[in-house]
């Protein structure tokens, strides 16, 4: 978990982005200064790019990749796995817990997701190869509903193809003879 930066260290104009627990997996609106990044990220432990970070309150279980971009997380409602990838891909392993497998703990005002609640979600393991498929398809079918730049123009040339299908259906008509 990264060290917890106070509202008065951030500002709403420029700077590294700051990802409080409702704008993660969105679009920052929060900055913090490039020498308080440089400082607490040399001091504290940080996500490395492609490790799978999750929000652990609130909204419980949403997953994001690391980019590896400049940004920086809010301390403990937004944790993340360092994994060995030579058992599970980070990839493979941001799909399992969008499913969220694991039992969230309840009592306090919020929801929370402690480490010991991710350690015992159970997920299953194929080897690294089927990790590879299963993931390629998941990528295809997210950059399908998700990137405009692949996703629309697909769905342009499916809605064409179905239009021209309709249109050659109810504009062919029997020829009649002229009697």
């Amino acid at each position: 978990m990264c060290k917890r930066i106070l509202k008065s260290q951030t500002n709403t104009v420029s700077g590294v982005p700051f990802y409080k627990i409702g704008t993660f997996g969105k679009e920052a609106d929060a900055y913090i200064s490039q020498e308080t990044f440089d400082e607490y990220r040399s001091k504290y432990n940080f996500p490395k790019k492609g490790d799978v970070l999750i929000s652990a309150a609130g909204t419980i279980g949403r997953t994001v990749v690391y980019d590896g971009k400049p940004a920086y997380f809010q301390d403990s409602n937004i944790v993340w796995i360092d994994n060995d990838e030579s058992i599970v891909l980070n990839s493979y392993l941001r799909y399992c817990y969008e499913l969220k497998p694991w039992k969230a703990s309840e009592g306090g005002t919020i929801p929370r997701l402690y480490n010991d609640n991710i350690a015992k979600a159970v997920i299953a393991v194929p080897s690294i190869e089927e990790q590879k498929r299963i993931v390629s398809i998941l990528d295809r079918f997210d950059a399908i509903c998700n990137d405009l730049t692949s996703g629309l123009p697909a769905e342009i040339e499916a809605r064409q193809k179905q239009y021209e299908y309709y249109r050659d259906k109810l504009l062919t008509f029997k020829e009649v003879a002229a009697t």
